[in-house]
């Protein structure tokens, strides 16, 4: 998760939501790919950080065998790319965005889970804390983000 967490500080740094994933092998040490949301910096509204990260990774054969880390529960579009890919693990560092209080974000964990895919949850203090920084000045991103303007 420290690897996915130093892409999210990348986004964020280059004023970009702060969500980072790295997809690695079960068993290796180094990671296959890593990538970090680029929907502002790059103009692409596809361009999350697990989509980055598996474009990054390039074309997979399979993905028998893999985890990928995600600072935040993923959004019904790399979920459904999780899903499809057959991606067997996930890791999530943060479950939900509580804000806005009538809008909160949640993720797909029940929909991954439903698909066959293994989902631990770690509410990991640093993912956390970056993403309630970011929230501070930059809640209108946000919301665009997750199609809630």
């Amino acid at each position: 998760m420290r690897l996915a967490l130093e892409q999210a500080r990348k986004s964020y740094d280059a004023s970009g939501i702060p969500v980072g994933a790295v997809l690695v092998k079960d068993g290796e040490d180094a990671p296959m790919a890593s990538g970090y949301n680029q929907r502002v910096q790059q103009k692409n509204p596809i361009l999350h950080s697990e989509m980055d990260c598996l474009q990054n990774n390039g074309r997979q054969k399979s993905y028998r065998g893999t985890t990928i880390y995600t600072t935040l529960s993923p959004c019904m579009m790399c979920a459904g790319t999780i899903v499809q890919f057959k991606i067997p693990s996930v890791v999530i560092g943060q479950k939900e965005v509580p804000l806005p209080a009538d809008k909160p974000f949640r993720g797909n964990i029940d929909f991954l889970k439903s698909h066959g895919v293994e989902v631990r949850l770690l509410n990991d203090p640093g993912c956390e804390a970056l993403f309630a920084e970011f929230l501070e000045n930059n809640m209108d991103l946000w919301l665009e983000d997750i199609g809630e303007d």
